[in-house]
C-alpha cells in the first residue's frame, strides 16, 4: 500500500505552510516558501521539526507561518470490507 494512503488512516491530513522569510543578506526583501506533507493536527510534529531543521540550517529568518489542514479521508468515508468478489 501507499505509504501516504497509510499515513491518512491513521489520522494525517495533508499540511500546506506559508513560510515567510527574508535572507540575511536581503533583510529588505521578504520571500515566500510553500511547504506540503502530510501531518497531524493541532500539533503538527511534521512541521515542527521542518521548522527547527530551517532554524538551524539555513540561513535565513522566519517572518511568518500561515498553516492550512485538511483530513482527506475521513471515518465516515472509510470502511473495512470483508470479502472479495471475483467477476470473470
Amino acid at each position: 500500500m501507499d505509504r501516504d494512503f497509510l499515513k491518512q488512516l491513521d489520522g494525517y491530513g495533508l499540511a500546506t505552510a506559508q513560510i515567510h522569510y527574508y535572507r540575511l543578506d536581503y533583510p529588505a526583501v521578504l520571500q515566500l516558501y510553500v511547504w506540503q506533507e502530510y501531518d497531524l493536527a493541532p500539533r503538527f510534529p511534521v512541521l515542527q521539526a521542518f521548522l527547527d531543521h530551517w532554524r538551524r540550517e539555513i540561513e535565513a529568518a522566519l517572518h511568518s507561518v500561515q498553516v492550512a489542514h485538511h483530513r482527506l479521508i475521513g471515518p465516515s468515508e472509510w470502511r473495512a470490507v470483508n470479502g472479495v468478489i471475483s467477476l470473470h
